[in-house]
Formats: C-alpha cells, sequence, structure tokens
C-alpha cells in the first residue's frame, strides 16, 4: 500500500540551528549529570514586576479573564497592548505620535507579517528582503516556508573580534543588481552582537529613500547595548530632518521576549508609520485572527509604568547583561588567545569563531551534534555538556561559496550567572576532545 506523500517543503526541512542542539540533545539515550544550554536566546530572569502583578492576579476582579471568559480581542491588538509598545518608545525619548501598532503571536510572527508585506509574490524573486549577514536565522526559514526571497550582504568577522559592515557602495551596487522591496537592519545585532550608530542607519536609510524601499529596523535588543555614552539607537530616532523622505517607510519589529524577560508570551508586534502598510497588515493577521489575549493582558501593564521605571528597568538589565558577557568573552580569550570572540557591545549574544584553533575540514554542526550526543567533560566534579547553535544557517550563501558559519558558533546569555561562568572552559575543552578525536 503506498504512504501519502509529503509535501517537497517539508520533506525539505530541518531543525533550526537555534534548536537543533535541543533537540538532539532530548534524543541522547544516556545525559551527562549537566547540560548548560546556550544554544537558544530563552531568556531564564523573571519578568517585570508589573507584568508579574497581572500574571499571578488573571482571576482578579478588575481582569478581563476574572469569570473563566477568554475571548478574541481585534486583529489588530487590545488598545492597552498597543499602548504598551508605545510607551516604551515614548519614554525612551521617541516621538510614537503617528505610529501604528498591530500586535502579533511574538516577534516570529511580525518577522513572517513582514515578509508579506514587503516582498513579491510567493515563489517570485521580485522585490526580495535584504539583510546583512549573517542575520537572524529565523527570517531565512520564514521566507522559505512562505516562498520569498532573501538577498544579502555579507559582513566579516576581523580577528580582532570585530563585524565589518560592507561599505556602502557596495550594499548599493546588490540593491542595484536585487531590486530589493526592503532592507533589514538589527541594529544591536542578533547574532553578532554588533552595535550600530546613528551614522550607518542615516546612510542605510539614504539607500532606502534612493531605491524607494522600506527600511525595517528589528528592535528586539534596543535597550541591550553596553558601549559608554552610546545614544539609544532605534529607526524611531531617524526623522526627515536626518533623512528626507524616510517618514512613511519606517517598520519595526518589537517583542516582549527579550528587553521584558518573557520569551514564552509570545507577543510581539509590527510598527510602522505608514498608515497603509498597517491597514493591510491588519487586514492579512484577520486570517490569525488575533494574538494570545491572557499574554497582551499580561504585556499591557507596561502602557502604565512611567518613564523612571521603564528607563530603570533597562538599565539594571545593561548592566546585568554586560557583566556576564564580559566574564565570559575575557573567559574565552584567557582559555584559548587564539579563538575570535564577537565584540561585546550589543543584544545577549557573542559569535565565537575557531577558525585559528582547529584542523582542516571542521564543521560547526557536526561538533554541535558531538556535544549533544555523546561528549561531555568533567567541571567541578560533575560531567556536562555545552549547547550552542552553528552558525551556519545565519548565513545565506549561494551554492558552493564557501559558509562563514563552518567555523562560527552563537552562544546566548541565558543561563544563571553561574551556569554562564562555566561556558568558557566547557567550550574550549568540548572543543579539544572532539578535535582529538576527529
Amino acid at each position: 500500500m503506498s504512504k501519502p506523500i509529503l509535501s517537497a517543503h517539508f520533506q525539505s526541512r530541518t531543525p533550526s540551528d537555534v534548536r537543533l542542539a535541543q533537540m538532539k540533545y532530548e534524543e541522547r539515550k544516556v545525559k551527562p549529570q549537566a547540560v548548560i544550554n546556550v544554544g537558544i536566546g530563552n531568556v531564564s530572569l523573571p519578568t517585570n514586576p508589573a507584568m508579574q502583578k497581572r500574571m499571578f492576579a488573571l482571576n482578579a476582579p478588575e481582569s478581563p479573564f476574572s469569570k473563566g471568559v477568554i475571548r478574541y480581542s481585534t486583529t489588530a491588538g487590545f488598545t492597552e497592548c498597543q499602548d504598551a509598545f508605545k510607551n516604551i518608545l515614548k519614554c525612551e525619548g521617541f516621538d510614537t505620535s503617528k505610529l501604528f501598532v498591530q500586535i502579533t503571536d511574538g516577534g516570529s510572527s511580525a518577522m513572517e507579517l513582514l515578509l508579506i508585506g514587503v516582498c513579491g509574490g510567493a515563489g517570485s524573486d521580485d522585490k526580495p528582503l535584504m539583510v546583512i549577514d549573517p542575520a537572524y536565522t529565523n527570517y531565512i526559514s520564514f521566507a522559505e516556508r512562505i516562498g520569498r526571497k532573501i538577498v544579502t550582504v555579507t559582513r566579516k568577522l576581523n580577528q580582532d573580534g570585530r563585524f565589518s559592515l560592507p561599505e556602502i557602495n557596495e550594499i548599493e551596487e546588490a540593491i542595484k543588481a536585487y531590486n530589493p522591496g526592503a532592507l533589514l537592519v538589527i541594529p544591536y545585532d542578533n547574532p553578532t552582537g554588533q552595535l550600530y550608530d546613528y551614522e550607518t542607519l542615516k546612510e542605510l536609510a539614504k539607500l532606502c529613500v534612493k531605491y524607494n524601499m522600506w527600511m525595517v529596523s528589528d528592535e528586539a535588543y534596543r535597550e541591550l547595548f553596553y558601549k559608554e555614552d552610546s545614544p539609544l539607537v532605534s529607526i524611531w530616532g531617524l526623522t526627515d530632518a536626518d533623512v528626507p523622505g524616510i517618514e512613511g517607510r519606517r517598520i519595526s519589529i518589537e517583542t516582549a521576549s527579550k528587553v521584558w524577560n518573557a520569551c514564552g508570551l509570545r507577543i510581539g508586534a509590527l510598527i510602522t508609520d505608514n498608515a497603509e502598510f498597517n491597514n493591510r497588515a491588519v487586514a492579512e493577521y484577520t486570517a490569525n485572527l488575533c494574538a494570545n489575549v491572557i499574554g497582551q493582558y499580561i504585556f499591557g501593564a507596561l502602557a502604565h509604568e512611567s518613564k523612571e521605571d521603564i528607563l530603570n528597568w533597562c538599565k539594571g538589565l545593561r548592566e546585568y547583561y554586560k557583566e556576564q558577557i564580559i566574564n565570559v568573552y575575557n573567559g574565552l580569550k584567557n582559555l584559548e588567545p587564539e579563538l575570535i570572540v564577537s565584540s561585546p557591545d550589543a543584544s545577549i549574544y557573542s559569535v565565537i569563531d575557531v577558525r585559528n584553533v582547529v584542523k582542516p575540514g571542521f564543521d560547526s554542526i557536526d561538533f554541535v551534534l558531538y556535544c549533544a550526543q555523546e561528549g561531555s567533560v568533567n567541571i567541578d566534579g560533575v560531567e556536562t555538556t555545552l549547547l550552542v547553535a552553528p552558525m551556519k544557517g545565519f548565513y545565506n550563501v549561494k551554492e558552493g561559496e564557501e559558509n562563514p558559519g563552518n567555523t562560527q558558533f552563537r552562544i546566548s546569555f541565558v543561563e544563571s550567572p553561574e551556569k554562564m561562568a562555566k561556558v568558557p572552559e566547557l567550550f574550549v575543552k568540548l572543543l579539544r576532545q572532539f578535535e582529538a578525536q576527529r
């Protein structure tokens, strides 16, 4: 008897690089005593107190769920939840008077909605999304899912740990060649930890105006930057006074996941200053009916927080992550000086490149699978392994081209300080163990 046939898309799918290690570790029959998972940005810190208060009192009289009824919201989301995203921006000094907000099920849904809104038709190469590699792998995955095209210009990780952006003229030549519908920037970058400055954003914005593209900014990590005296960088800090014509083509992707420590809440937003884009985004999202209403209500608490509360919360997170990132950076460089570790400037990620310390033919996915499926080392008397993300899937390379991610890994600063302190020794010992048996 013949079996039903999977679609070609399903047959081609493999786990996302950020989930690969965890999935393979779960299949491991004999597990070590301990595992530290820094392969995915699954924040383990408590969420904001105002959000906690609502989370723990869903049956309070003032809660819309006090009688056990959970109805849809409007497709665009509760006004209060929209106002929460606006309040954060307003407290940070940005003008929100002309902004429109579509609430989504996490930033991931906002990414998918964005691709539908700015790219050409499904299955065509028309109006692709241009990204700067390495880029968050979900953009590539969603583009493949819905048949939209991604085109890239590539950064290089230098020996000093700094990623160098392509020259503006190189980006412009790529725009001429591909005719993208939009340019995506991640100013506090996932996965690299790179921090953009306003001068760079302005130059990129000029290209968007010149070639009539949308300018999209993934603002998941907006408040997480660690350079002294650096201003808060955002697409909403760019106006027609800086780049004539940029207003009306700005879009940002927002989320409750990272700065607000609520990954599992699955609340995000697509914000724009273009009324027509917002109207069409809402129309498209009606097929989803609405985003998670309990999550909307919990996140909506931030609509009522003061500027002082918002800024103090963000300041505390910056101080926390900066310490963790610097400690791990120094630990890795002390144990293996030839490792290339990305400069700890922003977000909650670092990239480690092992190209100077491994034998030819090294493959980052093979090392990740080794750690997940069989490797372990003794740390403080406990057999432990480490889960990291291979960087291969963060690059959208053409067939036949060398993938820089072959020797690169992303680590997320999401475990406790005690566990993060073990990461340098774990990584270096497991790498040496893997190389010895290869």
